[in-house]
């Protein structure tokens, strides 16, 4: 106790160079450096981007808005123009055979990102942080190093430094030819040419969502899943987004995965573990990400990371006082771009405005971006009986299909029909109200499978973290006719039985 006072004490009366170093110019470190500056401190933000397998670069702002969040939800809307052609015709329009440019796409969504990494240098001027592309690496616990490019190497102080470096996407090193010829979400979104027949391995939102936006692309488009579909999430919902993705074309290898991958004249050649093998033009892995620690000399400042390779923190402080860290990189984090934001403004207040306000990593909303995407706050069903006791578990229920849908009869891929007769698409849509029996029915889990789930469960999410009930929920009078209004109506339990499917055709409300 006493050594560490003192060390405090010597902190403060040391000079350093800045007020706050940051380590990564992702979302979580950007926001993080302009909020401090804001408040007064002298802040230098350090951002380098190493090179994917495949040699991919892109400029400031981190995954997020050059290989994640903001390409792929611009690849999501191109998909859906597609799909939508169907439902044009059906209501008058009048059109040629559509074909799709990939070489447009790619133009106009690397267009926009650059528009974004512009914004953010001037953004960092305008608030007078300190850029450096530079790849920083730690000299002692407030001392940070870089090469100037010139063979020296220069050395700066900060009484507070964060990381916020993030995450890269992991491709085994046990599979031939795999990290030779293999890409990943740091690739695909700047590909020169059509990723044509793909192959996606992986189970996790960014390797359905890549699947789902390639396929309604008319690409060709296989998963190779190892065990179960979007691992964390609720169970049911992603069963259902796996049934949805089937019924529009994407083809699943269920456990199995490539044992070799290897390049011919042809394309690439895969072999599976099932013992069979096919031919892709392209192999996308989406196994999962790994925080990108190497080369930050963490032993020379003291940080400890856990056996998970992520780094263990304390309201965003690690073992080491003045060394912060947010974002992908945090033992038990939520790798969502708002979360890092926000935990890295909240941070800034604490260290430079007095404020004593920590994050809330609890009833934090996500959407995965399929075609028809799924929206989430709170627990899991499964999450919720682990937690709370099955007994002390009701959850509501409701499948039903957009009316747009049904108007326009989409249809599902020949593939997925049982007869002749059998090709309507499925019910598009899935409600769910995880609720606690001995809280008055409290809603501890919001869900939803269907057309903008992104904006539908944004707006719920309010309600569930001001700890809304069941009864809360049926107070409010639901737009009609929306899918959003399917959560204000719900009376059927999964403990009755029933069959929650709806029998008629007014979207998510009733009609009468």
């Amino acid at each position: 106790f006493f050594e560490f006072v003192s060390n405090k004490e010597k902190l403060c009366n040391m000079s350093f160079d800045y007020d706050y170093i940051v380590i990564g110019g992702g979302s979580g470190g950007m926001a993080s450096s302009k909020e401090a500056a804001s408040h007064g401190a002298k802040v230098v933000l350090f951002d380098y981007v190493k090179p994917s397998t495949q040699g991919t670069k892109w400029g400031l702002g981190g995954t997020c808005v050059n290989v994640g969040c903001v390409p792929k939800k611009l690849m999501h809307y191109a998909s859906l123009l597609g799909a939508a052609q169907h439902d044009a015709k059906a209501f008058g329009w009048e059109f040629g055979e559509a074909k799709h440019n990939w070489v447009t796409l790619k133009t106009t969504v690397q267009n926009h990102i650059r528009s974004l990494n512009f914004g953010y240098r001037n953004g960092l001027r305008s608030t007078k942080v300190t850029y450096l592309n530079k790849l920083a690496r730690f000299a002692g616990p407030n001392s940070v190093e870089y090469d100037e490019g010139d063979g020296q190497v220069k050395t700066i102080t900060a009484k507070h430094i964060l990381l916020s470096v993030g995450g890269r996407p992991t491709i085994p090193a046990d599979v031939p030819g795999a990290k030779e010829y293999a890409i990943t979400s740091d690739d695909i979104f700047s590909l020169k040419e059509s990723p044509g027949k793909t192959l996606v391995v992986g189970a996790s939102y960014i390797a359905l969502e890549c699947a789902g936006f390639l396929n309604e692309l008319q690409l060709d488009v296989t998963v190779a899943v190892r065990s179960i579909l979007l691992r964390g999430f609720d169970q049911q919902c992603a069963e259902k987004i796996g049934e949805l993705m089937q019924d529009q074309g994407v083809k699943f290898k269920k456990q199995t995965l490539p044992t070799k991958i290897e390049k011919t004249d042809a394309g690439l050649k895969v072999q599976f573990s099932d013992g069979s093998e096919d031919m892709f033009n392209t192999v996308l892995y989406a196994t999962g990400r790994h925080a990108d620690l190497a080369g930050l000399a963490l032993d020379k400042a003291g940080v400890q990371v856990g056996s998970s390779g992520k780094i263990p923190v304390t309201n965003e402080v690690t073992n080491v006082p003045n060394i912060y860290a947010v974002g992908d990189i945090i033992e038990g984090g939520l790798e969502l771009t708002p979360v890092a934001i926000r935990a890295g403004e909240m941070l800034a207040r604490r260290l430079f405005a007095g404020s004593t306000q920590q994050m809330d990593y609890v009833n934090v909303p996500t959407t995965v971006f399929t075609p028809f995407e799924y929206g989430c706050v709170g627990y899991s069903e499964e999450a919720a009986e682990a937690k709370f006791g099955k007994d002390n578990i009701e959850t509501y229920l409701f499948e039903w299909s957009t009316l747009e849908l049904s108007a326009a009869h989409r249809t599902k891929v020949q593939a997925r029909r049982e007869h002749e007769f059998d090709d309507a698409f499925g019910l598009n849509c899935l409600s769910k109200l995880v609720c606690l029996k001995n809280e008055n029915e409290r809603v501890v889990g919001f869900h939803y499978v269907g057309p903008n789930a992104g904006e539908i469960t944004q707006g719920y999410a309010l309600a569930v973290i001001l700890g809304a009930t069941k009864k809360d929920f049926d107070k409010v009078v639901g737009i009609h006719p929306t899918d959003a209004e399917a959560f204000t109506t719900m009376t059927i339990t999964r403990s009755s039985g029933e069959s929650f499917a709806a029998a008629g055709g007014c979207g998510g409300g009733k009609c009468g």
